[in-house]
């Protein structure tokens, strides 16, 4: 693609006549037998320059030759990046293969619990991690997820400069792909990173008499990596345009309210993650969710916006019918300059007024599972400016849809579901496909100013992290602690029994991430032991739910007290 991208753009900018492609200047055909020429008929190929004038236009631009060369050397970059890849590859499968027993062509019918099953297995007649005799389900977790683990903790902290307060537009979270890459290589796998491998981190990181002096280091750091990236954001926003132009332009054509559709934000990943939870056991959950989270944020309209979009797509419907009448009755009328770009903007404007997602403030709304039916049935009315009249909305309930799939949720969130507010910090969770090409459109320019000016205020933050929440496991290495799930140094006093944590508001994980991660892994892993106090708290839980479910009353009883019982039950 970066490929296609590259020699697609330079020929459409060096070896294209658009004078003649656009019939600005005449083109004379010369015809066999001295025919007249045929002056109204321009194809492709004469629009085309030949590839010498191609290749002088291409040399006169001292632009293009700098762009190419740097195009040059970072695809150099990535295939030696992808021939290293292809290696690891190779020896995974190869391990697989003759390791695991598990040959390639049947991989597709094992689970990863069935992979780590093998894996345990092997390590106790083999001993691969000579440093301990058994691994344990944790061990595996921890080694995949060494560097996942410490950037999610770091985002349920509150350390990374991803939360802004600008000017009209209020509180917004700012976390791009090309932001998470520069922080990784600041703190993982960069030159002069904290990890001095893949495993370990830097002696001096353990000690608090060289942290004022590694965070000089590391702010300086940031600030040359801001730097270095303000010099390439001329070449990474031309890519990034371009990428995003080839990607999306026929896309947005075939179907504009693509725009409108949502996706979970690359912050909301983080913040929602779990510590110790794979990508795929993630990105389960998040899709499970994604239907709850799209009918609560489509239960906000805004009256303003429904009126508009009325109007709008009224007035263009009016025009375009009108076109496409004169059009079926006289073909002619396509041949009128700009008639074809009338038609196919008119059609765009009736279907963005009519596709693009809801927006605006919240009203209160009451609602039951038969209007639920009913908006499912018509999946127009789920995306559309225009909200269907006969839809009545439960935010609360909706909101509680979501939690049960997602697990994480603000406790200001309680009881405002139907507050803008609340909507409002959904959307950093759950945002539109439209803000999220946005902002990766707008990470070169952003990304340099935010690690020169936002992040080397954190870098001494950053380093007391490091240094307090590291723990060397033997046979693994240096992890986060947060990821040992251990609920009496990590614990949130509001989860647990009085004396079953010893955390102190700076150790305690936020939003019980500690004991949700607990549960999530313990029901993930059946054959895990965890820690004592860890198994203590997971046997209260399971006694508490046990009570509830005994003391709750029938289903029967519930569904006969009418409509609110069975939304309720839902």
């Amino acid at each position: 693609q970066f490929l296609f991208v590259v020699t697609f753009t330079t020929f459409l900018l060096c070896c294209v006549e658009y004078d003649v492609l656009f019939a600005n200047r005449p083109l004379n055909h010369s015809h066999a037998g001295g025919a007249a020429p045929d002056r109204s008929k321009v194809t492709l190929p004469d629009a085309v320059l030949p590839a010498p004038q191609c290749a002088q236009r291409i040399r006169a631009s001292g632009w293009i030759i700098f762009l190419l060369v740097m195009a040059a050397v970072f695809w150099l970059y990535r295939l030696v990046k992808v021939l290293c890849s292809l290696l690891s590859y190779w020896e995974i499968r190869t391990f697989y293969i003759k390791a695991l027993n598990i040959p390639s062509e049947g991989l597709c019918n094992y689970s990863w619990q069935e992979v780590q099953a093998r894996l345990i297995s092997l390590q106790r007649r083999q001993q691969m991690c000579v440093h301990k005799k058994e691994l344990t389900e944790l061990d595996i977790y921890h080694r995949i997820l060494r560097f996942k683990n410490y950037t999610v903790a770091m985002v349920n902290k509150s350390l990374l400069p991803v939360r802004f307060h600008l000017p009209l537009l209020g509180p917004v979270v700012f976390l791009t792909q090309g932001l998470k890459y520069n922080l990784e290589l600041l703190l993982f796998w960069g030159p002069g990173s904290l990890f001095q491998n893949k495993w370990s981190l830097r002696p001096q990181c353990k000690r608090v008499g060289a942290r004022r002096e590694l965070a000089r280091r590391l702010a300086r750091a940031m600030v040359l990596l801001g730097l270095a990236n303000l010099l390439l954001c001329p070449c990474v926003l031309v890519w990034q345009l371009l990428y995003a132009f080839f990607s999306y332009a026929e896309v947005i054509k075939r179907e504009p309210g693509s725009l409108g559709a949502r996706r979970w934000s690359l912050y909301g990943r983080h913040y929602l993650r779990h510590f110790n939870e794979l990508n795929h056991e993630l990105q389960a959950r998040l899709s499970r969710g994604y239907k709850p989270a799209t009918k609560y944020m489509n239960s906000f309209t805004s009256p303003l916006l429904t009126v508009l979009a009325k109007n709008i797509g009224f007035f263009a419907g009016s025009i375009l019918a009108v076109l496409i009448v004169l059009t079926v009755y006289d073909e002619d009328v396509l041949t009128v300059q700009h008639i074809l770009t009338a038609i196919t903007l008119l059609g765009l404007v009736v279907t963005l007024a009519r596709w693009v997602c809801w927006a605006g403030p919240a009203a209160g709304m009451v609602g039951d599972r038969v209007a639920e039916r009913e908006v499912e049935r018509l999946p127009s009315a789920r995306r559309s400016f225009i909200p269907d009249e006969h839809t009545v909305w439960c935010p609360e309930q909706l909101l509680q849809r979501v939690l049960a799939h997602v697990h994480y949720m603000p406790d200001h969130w309680q009881g405002n579901a139907s507050r803008s507010e609340t909507r409002s910090e959904m959307a950093q969770l759950f945002q539109y496909k439209a803000v999220f090409i946005l902002e990766e459109l707008l990470s070169p320019i952003l990304t340099p100013l935010i690690l020169i000016f936002a992040l080397p205020g954190r870098a001494l933050d950053i380093v007391d992290f490091f240094r307090n929440f590291t723990v060397e496991v033997v046979g693994v290495g240096d992890i986060c602690s947060f990821a040992q799930l251990d609920v009496r140094n990590h614990g949130n006093p509001q989860w647990l029994s009085a004396g079953q944590t010893e955390a102190s508001v700076y150790q305690q994980a936020e939003n019980g991430k500690t004991e949700l991660s607990l549960m999530h892994f313990a029901i993930t892993n059946p054959r895990w032991q965890p820690p004592p106090p860890s198994e203590l708290f997971l046997s209260q839980l399971k006694e508490k739910v046990q009570q509830d479910a005994a003391a709750a009353p029938p289903a029967q009883r519930i569904l006969a007290e009418g409509p609110l019982g069975a939304s309720l039950l839902s």
